[in-house]
């Protein structure tokens, strides 16, 4: 039986599929190349597809023989939803619905959903927990929740994982819906003013990727274990502002002067965003191993 990770080329995806082949998992990449590269699974000994998920022909022969599911193929960008909507609504909606009725077709164990903390929106609670009124501001979160829901409304064994602000090496500062850690990064380095939509007092809760991938692999033990579909928070439970951030990132590299471009702020971006972990820490057991301090630290080795 063969792991199936869908967008495996990309960022998290990667890293998912090198977790599962160190623990002797057969695994299965399907990606269709338009934000992962192949590079970022350059050594690594994957059958991979080269596809658009979104096609039913294309779900259903990386479906074939498949125990478990990792579902990370998207367009994860807020800006990108609202210059390309349709293109983002195949790619994060569309994509997910063949995948569930090829899941359901080959019988797959368990599915576990890359969703967002962007489907809360601005809703005043904080920090935001699980049952939280959801106020998406984005095509992109529509699509997330609408994810959800497909999901919870399928007959298989299903986690929604809701992603914070995840980062960790292999993020790509080239591309310009990257994110903020990975390009203040790249401009801390290179000691250029970074660009900083609105003041800067923007509260992010930013989680390291081996984190979420841990909690993946406690998602996909929990659905095959428990069945059903579930609904939880990946992050540290830890805010801080976006101004905060940058200075923390110029210290690392040394950039004393920290200067910043201000620009407007973006359309469908969120105020404050900081997590209640408690029920992942409950069901799956989950916990932070990496500190944001020893995360930008292990980003900095790995450059």
């Amino acid at each position: 039986m063969v792991d199936l990770v869908t967008g495996g080329c990309g960022f998290i995806g990667s890293h998912i599929a090198e977790r599962l082949l160190s623990d002797g998992r057969e695994v299965r990449i399907v990606d269709d190349l338009s934000t992962g590269y192949k590079h970022n699974i350059a050594g690594l000994n994957v059958e991979l597809i080269v596809g658009d998920l979104s096609d039913p022909q294309v779900a259903d022969i990386a479906c074939v023989n498949v125990e478990n599911i990792y579902h990370l193929a998207a367009r994860p960008s807020v800006p990108f939803s609202f210059a390309h909507p349709q293109q983002a609504y195949q790619a994060n909606h569309q994509s997910t619905l063949s995948l569930i009725d090829a899941a359901t077709k080959h019988q797959a164990q368990s599915l576990v959903f890359s969703s967002s903390s962007a489907v809360y929106g601005d809703e005043p609670t904080l920090p935001k927990h699980e049952d939280c009124a959801l106020a998406p501001m984005s095509p992109y979160a529509e699509h997330k929740l609408a994810g959800e829901s497909a999901l919870a409304a399928s007959n298989l064994n299903t986690v929604a994982l809701r992603y914070f602000n995840v980062f960790g090496p292999k993020q790509d500062p080239s591309s310009p819906y990257s994110g903020v850690i990975s390009l203040f990064s790249q401009w801390a380095a290179d000691h250029t003013a970074a660009n900083m939509f609105g003041d800067g007092l923007q509260t992010r809760d930013f989680v390291f990727v081996d984190d979420v991938v841990q909690a993946n692999l406690l998602a996909t033990d929990f659905a095959i274990n428990h069945g059903g579909s579930q609904v939880i928070n990946v992050a540290t439970g830890q805010a801080i502002t976006v101004l905060e951030l940058w200075q923390k990132v110029c210290a690392i590299y040394e950039f004393n002067d920290a200067l910043i471009n201000h620009l407007p702020e973006r359309e469908g971006d969120i105020r404050e965003s900081v997590a209640d972990i408690s029920r992942a820490q409950e069901l799956l057991d989950y916990s932070v191993n990496v500190s944001l301090t020893e995360g930008l630290g292990k980003c900095l080795s790995s450059s």
